[in-house]
């Protein structure tokens, strides 16, 4: 990782944990390798558990069901563009 992205990743944790400061929330930041470790494992966990996705691009949200019937929701900017499949025209190019 090159010293600019570790700068932003820096500036982007600090600001999250800056914004849930003002809800009076407290945060914590993973950077430490065995500790993210960690983390991304039950993220797979966690992802593997998801029986449908619905991806909303329009306004920037994607949410998860899992097998239990509970949902997750996630807010960004990429994601549901990521997931959305791309629209296609019958008779188009063949």
């Amino acid at each position: 990782m090159t010293d600019q992205n570790a700068d932003r990743i820096d500036e982007a944790t600090a600001r999250v944990v800056d914004l849930e400061a003002e809800l009076e929330a407290s945060g914590t930041t993973t950077r430490e390798a065995e500790a993210l470790a960690r983390a991304r494992a039950v993220l797979h966990e966690w992802v593997d558990s998801v029986s449908a996705v619905v991806a909303t691009p329009g306004v920037g949200r994607v949410v998860l069901i899992h097998a239990n019937g509970t949902e997750s929701r996630i807010a960004s900017p990429e994601l549901p563009f990521l997931l959305a499949v791309p629209v296609t025209f019958a008779g188009e190019g063949g």
